[in-house]
């Protein structure tokens, strides 16, 4: 029987909520399950961590603090730009924006100022998370080399 390790393929069906409001923040409902190779730095730490050794058909549920999930916030990714640096786009608070460096929150407009964010939008927030295992398989030696599940729900090439 194979079960979520090293180096196995799983397939998940999840729903994440932040346990204080309840809010639900992301869901695989109504979409085909998540696929991943495990161990692979794809998912957060804590998620694989809490999911080593279930089989098929097993659900968990569980809590994981900020330092097992997106981290803590850091003061010194909230930082001020001018609006003009923003070109063609007038930015709202609560935009999702990329850069080079990733993406980032636009916190508040002031005038000629943004103040923006490059946390990830749940760093600082303890998540919990309801997971039910819906396949694990034996990842192939291509996936293992390219450190990524193939196929249904994985990458295709």
């Amino acid at each position: 029987m194979t079960i979520v390790e090293k180096d196995a393929v799983a397939s998940v069906h999840y729903t994440g909520t932040l346990p204080e409001s309840g809010e639900v923040f992301d869901t695989s409902e109504g979409r085909d399950p998540l696929t991943f190779l495990v161990g692979h730095q794809q998912m957060i730490p804590g998620f694989e961590e809490e999911l080593m050794g279930a089989q098929k058909g097993e659900r968990r549920t569980f809590t994981l603090e900020p330092e097992r999930a997106y981290g803590e916030k850091i003061a010194e990714a909230v930082q001020q730009i001018p609006a003009e640096m923003f070109g063609d786009i007038t930015p709202e608070p609560g935009m999702t924006l990329m850069s080079d460096v990733g993406p980032f929150n636009v916190v508040s407009v002031e005038g000629d100022t943004v103040t923006v964010d490059f946390n990830h939008k749940l760093a600082g927030e303890t998540l919990q998370f309801s997971v039910e295992v819906v396949d694990v398989r034996p990842a192939t030696e291509e996936e293992i080399a390219h450190g990524h599940a193939h196929g249904p729900g994985g990458h295709h090439h």
